[in-house]
């Protein structure tokens, strides 16, 4: 299997949570945690709460551990993605 490039098709940008750290306000972590959906059944969100304490959870699967700075967003099909701050430094932006 090679290797491939890879990126969004979308038009517009993802929403998200640009520096994740301990004092975020639980207010701007439920409203991206409702909006995370679970991908056997994307009617159902994810465990309203699956987002806080630093941990990501990835539907169906485990959670990731979130550092100070990381973005978390979601796509359209409201699966979760996270890009750690190097990264957003260098290779996404990031609107007001």
């Amino acid at each position: 299997m090679a290797l491939k490039a890879f990126g969004t098709n979308a038009t517009t940008t993802l929403t998200c949570l640009p520096a994740w750290n301990p004092e975020t306000a639980i207010a701007d972590i439920a409203a991206i945690a409702a909006h995370i959906l679970d991908d056997i059944n994307p009617a159902h969100p994810i465990v309203p709460g699956a987002f806080a304490q630093g941990r990501l959870v990835i539907p169906n699967r485990l959670f990731l551990l979130l550092k100070p700075g990381d973005t978390v967003a979601y796509d359209s099909t409201g699966w979760p993605i996270l890009v750690n701050a190097a990264s957003r430094a260098a290779n996404w932006t990031t609107a007001a």
